[in-house]
Parts: structure tokens; C-alpha cells; sequence
């Protein structure tokens, strides 16, 4: 007998190959994806991100080791994140800024965001985005792969937010309009707190050894990190879905680079 569709293996294995190769450059076996599946892969999204920080840190960690350099390592450490994301958050971002930059109509609007080109606010706003993420982990030095971790699945936990059942999409075609309104509430909350626990609980345990006694609030700080990045995305979110009538997958990918920065950001001022 077969389970019921939240319980179905298959079915759990389906929206984990939808998520991850929705959000990142790993490639996965083709398959069917319906609504339920899509949204089941919106709330595994926060997994895909842990995938992704982990190999983010990997390279922040090899490179610092070979180089002797923080802000080498910095760099390849997002250079690698924006490869792994086949830089379409990046992408994202810079449409976003440039739609809602324009002071133009919705429909004018969503029509700049999917021109080809980038104009000056997206331009502006990579530049500023990619120069935070940097300087942000340059200052962590050693504890910046576990905040790298807690970016990352705060970015895609962001994702699974903005595709809750109360958020419409934008227009009738897209990414956008595939995911928007799949995830319940509750589930959501759920996800959540289970990522919150993880920073808590987790992330300290992978500070180096010389920092971790000199900074003692690690497990209050990881998951601040978090919450501070996921108002963030909040904010921007509302703020899209006001001007836009709702998301479109340029407005995740914003809200996943959104919510990225911000947690770095607070890591570097907390963790130091």
C-alpha cells in the first residue's frame, strides 16, 4: 500500500531533486514536478542551502589554509556560493532592484525585470551585495564558515517563506507563479525553529577552538543572525509583493541574497 502524499519516499525524493535543482548547479534527474511536490521542495529549500554552505565553507576553509589570506578566502568563498547558485539569486537581485528602482507600474515593471540587461540600481546593488558578503566574512576571519552555513540556509529558508499560502505570485507564468502559495503556514514555522536549534546547537560547535572562549554568546548570535536576516527578506518581500502584486523567482532569488547578506552582516558585528 502506498502512503499518503506527505509520507510517500517518492514523493519526498521528488521535491528534494526539485529543490535542489531549482536553487543550485547540482545536477538531478529529471522528473514530473506538480504543485504538492513543489512546494514540499520549497520547504526542503533551507536543506538545499545547508548543501550549499557547506561546500561554500569548504572553499573559504581550503583557501585560507593555502593562501594565509582572509579575504582571499572571502572571496573565493562567494565567488564559489554565486557559481554553486549558477548566479541566479545574484541575477535575481539585480532585476528586482532595477524593477522596483524604476518607480514604474507593476506591468512596466515586471517587463524591466525580465529584460535581459542589468541598469544602474542593479549594477549599484550587486556591487553593494557582493562587496558586504566580503567584508563581512574578511572580518570573521575564522569563524566565517559556520556564519557562511547560517547565511546560506537563511537565504533559502527566506525562499521557503515568501511561498506560504498568503503570498500570491506576480504574474501567471514562472517560477513565481509555480511555488507561490504551496507552503502552510505551520509547516514553515516548523522549518523554522528546526534551523534556529541547528544554529544554536551546531554552529558553535564548528568555531575554532582558539575563538570559541573568547566569544561566549556563539548560540545567541547564530540564531539573532538568522532571525535578523530573515525580517530583512520579510521586509523586502512585502515591499515587492506591494509594488508587484506579488513574487516572481527574481523576487526569491532577491530575498535569498537578501536574507544571505543581512545574516552575514550581523554575524561579523556579533562575532568578533
Amino acid at each position: 500500500m502506498s502512503g499518503t502524499p506527505e509520507q510517500d519516499p517518492a514523493s519526498t525524493a521528488a521535491a528534494w531533486r526539485f529543490a535542489l535543482g531549482t536553487l543550485s548547479v547540482f545536477p538531478v534527474r529529471a522528473i514530473e514536478v506538480n504543485r504538492r511536490i513543489a512546494g514540499r521542495g520549497m520547504l526542503l529549500a533551507p536543506l538545499a542551502g545547508l548543501v550549499l554552505g557547506v561546500a561554500a565553507a569548504a572553499v573559504s576553509i581550503g583557501a585560507r589554509w593555502a593562501s594565509g589570506s582572509a579575504l582571499l578566502a572571502s572571496v573565493l568563498a562567494v565567488g564559489a556560493l554565486a557559481w554553486l547558485t549558477r548566479c541566479l539569486h545574484l541575477d535575481g537581485l539585480a532585476d528586482l532592484a532595477d524593477g522596483l528602482g524604476s518607480g514604474k507600474p507593476a506591468d512596466q515593471a515586471l517587463d524591466i525585470m525580465k529584460r535581459s540587461d542589468i541598469g544602474p540600481f542593479g549594477v549599484v546593488t550587486l556591487v553593494f551585495t557582493l562587496l558586504a558578503q566580503v567584508a563581512a566574512l574578511t572580518r570573521m576571519d575564522g569563524w566565517g564558515p559556520p556564519a557562511l552555513i547560517a547565511a546560506c540556509v537563511t537565504g533559502r529558508l527566506a525562499i521557503t517563506w515568501a511561498c506560504r499560502v498568503s503570498v500570491p505570485a506576480a504574474r501567471p507564468g514562472g517560477l513565481g507563479a509555480f511555488v507561490a502559495g504551496t507552503v502552510r503556514r505551520g509547516p514553515a514555522i516548523a522549518v523554522t525553529a528546526a534551523a534556529l536549534l541547528c544554529a544554536a546547537v551546531l554552529l558553535p560547535a564548528l568555531e575554532p577552538s582558539p575563538l570559541r572562549s573568547v566569544f561566549r554568546w556563539a548560540p545567541v548570535a547564530y540564531p539573532l543572525a538568522v532571525l535578523a536576516g530573515l525580517m530583512a527578506a520579510a521586509l523586502l518581500r512585502r515591499r515587492a509583493v506591494r509594488r508587484l502584486g506579488g513574487i516572481t523567482g527574481d523576487v526569491l532569488g532577491a530575498l535569498a541574497e537578501c536574507a544571505t547578506t543581512t545574516t552575514l552582516l550581523l554575524c561579523a558585528f556579533l562575532l568578533r
